[in-house]
């Protein structure tokens, strides 16, 4: 598995760019941080440099010194980079919707401990009204989609790992299992409203990461010696992660059954995203467990001084400043990851092996180069 990516790189990158057909001419998303595409600076303050340094050369609400894989997936399949919902001013809907807001939970925040509002219920609601606000006003200009759009598109459920990071701190692993059940329920629900409302037939569910390995986390979270493995990941929570992973395939399996006329597949970005952190050198890149941009300790990663920010601590003013070299880089900012560990998610989706059912995109679209 370990070469699988890098292979998939080369074929990716040396496909001749033509104008391909492609099965799903729209991606609606529904996720966090790790594919909010600038919805949650559209609601709230706006981010800061050095965000977007690596492929956008500015901040445009990405959680990443570039792109995300969203981003990729959207340009494998031969669609712009997809608009966030909230940002009104220059989106193009034609193509479909992000309603991805960073620090998004499944379950309300009251109970998840979320800091977003837009919880997976509420960018839901967005969505049924973005159908009706499409069939009342398409065609209409070229921003919105076709009114039949709705049942040919692909929709992404890319969210969770709020609701599981955010109450470890305070109720540690075993508290957090009670809400597990929960989250993996509320998924499938998603999927049955956009199936019985919306018409959706193609939906993709990635799992939850190994967050295990998170430089943030492994900075955070309590932990031992003994809870790391050879390569520094805790091992204990990538379990939970693991067991959270259990369930969702178990409910999805359930719902499978009862749309037999939906395709529904489970993503196992868990295990990319595993590699990438656990044998970086063998997909082209050097640092697994430390941030790019951060300050202090093993992990490059302080609570109290986030990527890009200036604080004054114990009277000395310090600085999470960017490294120079993000492409060799897994983690970013220490809860998310660069351009570079993107790509190769995107690659690893598209590709299809992680999924289940196996779902290689080549066989629906005339994949575009990704990079």
């Amino acid at each position: 598995m370990r070469y699988l990516l890098i292979a998939l790189l080369i074929l990716a990158t040396s496909a001749a760019f033509t104008e391909a057909r492609c099965d799903f001419p729209a991606i609606f998303n529904f996720g966090a941080s790790s594919s909010d595409t600038g919805g949650s600076t559209a609601a709230f303050p706006p981010q800061i440099s050095p965000y977007g340094m690596t492929y956008f050369g500015k901040p445009v609400g990405r959680a990443s010194d570039g792109r995300l894989p969203i981003d990729f997936i959207a340009q494998g399949l031969g669609l712009p980079f997809l608009s966030p919902y909230l940002k009104s001013i220059g989106s193009n809907f034609a193509h479909g919707a992000n309603f991805a807001s960073s620090g998004s939970t499944i379950l309300m925040p009251n109970t998840s401990s979320g800091i977003s509002p837009f919880y997976l219920t509420i960018q839901l609601n967005q969505m049924k009204e973005f159908k009706n606000r499409v069939l009342e006003l398409s065609p209409q200009g070229n921003y919105l989609p076709p009114k039949d759009i709705f049942n040919k598109a692909l929709y992404i459920f890319d969210i969770g790992q709020n609701d599981f990071t955010r109450m470890l701190a305070t109720v540690g692993i075993q508290g957090v299992r009670q809400y597990l059940p929960q989250m993996a329920f509320q998924i499938s629900a998603g999927i049955k409203e956009i199936y019985n409302e919306l018409g959706g037939r193609t939906f993709m569910v990635f799992n939850m990461a190994p967050i295990g390995c998170y430089p943030a986390f492994l900075t955070d979270l309590p932990h031992n010696n003994s809870d790391l493995d050879l390569y520094g990941c805790m091992i204990s929570y990538n379990n939970e992660a693991q067991n959270y992973n259990k369930m969702l395939k178990e409910k999805l399996s359930e719902t499978r059954n009862l749309l037999p006329d939906a395709t529904i597949v489970y993503v196992d970005t868990h295990s990319i995203k595993l590699d990438l952190f656990q044998h970086p050198k063998d997909h082209g890149l050097v640092y697994g467990t430390k941030a790019c941009c951060g300050y202090g300790g093993e992990y490059n990663f302080n609570v109290h001084v986030i990527c890009g920010n200036t604080k004054v601590i114990d009277g000395k003013k310090i600085t999470a400043s960017p490294c120079k070299d993000p492409e060799n880089y897994v983690s970013w900012d220490g809860v998310h990851t660069t351009d570079a560990a993107n790509k190769l998610i995107a690659l690893g989706v598209l590709n299809g092996s992680f999924s289940e059912p196996v779902f290689p995109f080549i066989k629906f679209c005339d994949l575009k180069p990704v990079g």
